[in-house]
This record gives C-alpha cells, structure tokens and sequence, in this order.
C-alpha cells in the first residue's frame, strides 16, 4: 500500500504535482498551439462585433482568429511566458519584415535574432524574458530549431530521436509521409512501419510522468486517460496518432510537419506566416490584449458582455484539483456573457461530465456539430470538444 496524506493521494502522485508545477511555473510550455483553428473558425463562427477571450497558449490561433475580424480578442493565461510568446509575434508582425517573421516562426531559426529584439517594442517583461532567451531562435547540432525549445519542444525534440536512431525502417517513413499527397499512400505506409514505430523505448518513454509533465499534460488529464482509454496513455496516444497518420491528410498537416521537422514549409504552415495575410494582420494588431493571469481574475477586473469563450482544456485540471475555482470560473463566465454567447472547450476524455449543473442548465450543447469537427482537427490530440450557446 502506498503511503498517502489525508488526502489520499499517494506520495508519488504529489511528486509528480510538484514537478509539473516546478515545470510549468518556469518555463515556456508550448511554443505552438495545438487546436485546429480551422474547426474553430466553423464552431465559432465570428462576427464584427465579437469579444472573445481565449487562453493565450502560443498564440498561434489568436493571430488567426484575428482574420476573422472580430472587435477584440482577449488571450488569458496563467504562464506570462506565453503571453511573451504571442507579444513577439505581434510585435514582429508590426516590424513589418515578413522574411524575418518568416525566418523566426516558419524555419525555427534567425541568425540576427538579437540584433532584431534590440530594434522590437515589446512590453518590459516580454522584452526581458526574450533577452534571456534569445538562444532559443539559435540553430545547433543539439538543438536546431525554436519549435524544439519549451517544455513540449524539448519533449518533442527527446521523442523524435527516439522514433528514429534505432530505426532505419521509422527514419525512412517519417520522409515518406512528409512526401505523401492521398490517404491512401499514408494507410499503406503507417500499415508497414506500425510495428516499428510502437518499439519498447518509445513506449517506455511516452508513459514516463515526466514525458507528459513536459508536454503540459497534469495528472488530472493522465487520469482521465487511463479511466477512459483500454490501454492506458499510451492506448490513447496510439490511437489519436493513428487517426493523424491515416484518417487526416498529412500534406496539410502542420501541427505535426513542425515537430518532426522543426519548421513549417511556405506550403505547409498556420495562416499567420501566410504573407498575403500581413497586411490585415499588422492592421488589426492592436485587437488583440493579453492578461497574464487566471480567467476568472480576468472576468472579475474585465467585467462585460463577451461573445465568446475558448476554454481549450483547463478544466480538466480545475475540475480534478480545483472544484470550487471550477464553479466560480463557470459563474464568472454566466454573468459575463449574453445570450447566445458561445463556449467551445476540450477535453482529455471523451465524456465532459464535470461542468456544474447550474452552468449545464444555461448552456445549449451543438454535440453534432462538436463531433463531427472533432474528427478533423488536424492536431488530433483530444478526446473530445464541446460547443454549447448560453441561454437567456
């Protein structure tokens, strides 16, 4: 029997709260965002006069959700960091040098990178915490890329290596696929490298605590997995990364090319490192406000009417650890919204079964919608979505 607190949690367990909170407390976690805007855009269906707050993540879909044209977006997140993230690339995007944009956020990598920061008009913490961390736009034979830098970076970058060096037969596939142009070609493919692919050392790794730590994974969410998923972590892995590599057309798949290549090509990448996109982009930069801090701090000193809510996943953590702060964020987000005002959130397991029911009561749930999108999102890495309107 382990041994446990009151609470009766094993020790083991509050190591690993303890680390992924050492962890996330001090780093940059994602350095791209891993929601598929694409669905998004659908599920949200963005109007002239939207308010959305969102959390912030790498911010990625921020800038993406800002070619919709809404009036505001407000990018919430606990992590600083992240919002130091989204407010470089703001601020490169004003620079106006599209090559260097390219250069920083499409390859990884820029030569002159501190030269340019020194130039950048960014906010006091930003601009300090990208000082400290100019080396993270540095290629190197350890390290060669932005997008292999951050906890799930370097997480990426471990897991990669892994696939790879003990396998010609992996190393092979992987430039297969980035070549493949039909679903078919990736079945055929994934069919022949499957046992391969699935070798002890990887699968040892991908259930290592510390392996989901990095790549912003919380015990919570791990639990959820297990509870839900024949196979544990890695049954649940396996499955969402089988979905990826035979059901979703990898040639437009840039949530994945990144991290196996460490850069997106001119033909492959998210809609903010589009050139033609610049223009309205640098225009509208300016809606967009980040807020280093929790969402229902936000709501409490940014009362208002908002039209949308992008939850992404934390929930999951709230409802696990958290359940008052959970009832007290979903009253927050009652009293700040207007009917029809829209929710889309996710979730690690495939049941959300943990929002209070006095929020159930006031949300109207599109699951038709939700789960017919969820099975395009090009990341692939959720169990489920949700999409509910706020009634009167």
């Amino acid at each position: 029997m382990p041994v446990t607190l009151k609470s009766r949690t094993p020790l083991r367990h509050l190591a690993q709260d303890v680390i992924f909170n050492r962890v996330h407390g001090g780093n940059l976690v994602y350095n791209t965002c891993w929601e598929d805007p694409r669905p998004d855009l659908e599920m949200l269906d963005l109007r002239a006069d939207s308010r959305l707050v969102m959390i912030t993540s790498a911010g990625c879909n921020a800038l993406d959700y800002l070619l919709a044209a809404p009036a505001r977006i407000h990018a919430v997140d606990m992590n600083p960091r992240q919002n130091a993230l989204l407010q470089l690339k703001l601020a490169m995007i004003q620079r106006g040098d599209f090559e260097d944009f390219f250069a920083l956020f499409g390859r990884g990598a820029h030569p002159r990178f501190r030269e340019i920061l020194a130039d950048l008009d960014l906010p006091p913490y930003a601009a300090r915490y990208w000082r400290a961390k100019h080396y993270y736009f540095q290629s190197t034979p350890l390290n060669p890329s932005f997008y292999y830098r951050g906890t799930a970076g370097q997480m990426a970058w471990i897991t990669l290596q892994s696939f790879t060096r003990g396998s010609r037969k992996v190393r092979g596939y992987i430039h297969a696929l980035l070549e493949t142009g039909t679903l078919e070609e990736q079945r055929r493919l994934y069919d022949e490298v499957k046992p391969d692919l699935w070798s002890g050392l990887v699968s040892w790794l991908l259930r290592q605590p510390v392996s989901m730590t990095m790549l912003g994974v919380p015990r919570a969410q791990v639990r959820l997995i297990e509870a839900n998923f024949p196979g544990g972590i890695l049954g649940y892995i396996r499955q969402k990364l089988e979905h990826v590599l035979t059901e979703t057309l990898f040639l437009e798949n840039y949530f994945w090319r990144v991290y196996l290549t460490g850069r997106y090509t001119r033909e492959c990448r998210p809609r903010y490192l589009r050139e033609e996109h610049q223009p309205l982009l640098r225009e509208r930069a300016e809606r967009i406000a980040t807020h280093s801090t929790t969402v229902a701090n936000f709501l409490r000193e940014h009362p208002g009417a908002y039209s949308h809510f992008v939850l992404l996943d934390h929930q999951d953590w709230l409802a696990a650890h958290r359940p008052q702060a959970l009832e007290e964020e979903w009253r927050l987000i009652l009293e700040n919204s207007r009917p029809g005002t829209r929710i889309l959130m996710r979730s690690a397991s495939p049941v959300i079964d943990f929002i209070p029911p006095f929020a159930r009561e006031r949300l109207r749930l599109d699951e038709a919608t939700a789960d017919r999108l969820h099975l395009l999102d090009r990341a692939g890495t959720y169990g489920r979505t949700l999409l509910a309107d706020v009634t009167p």
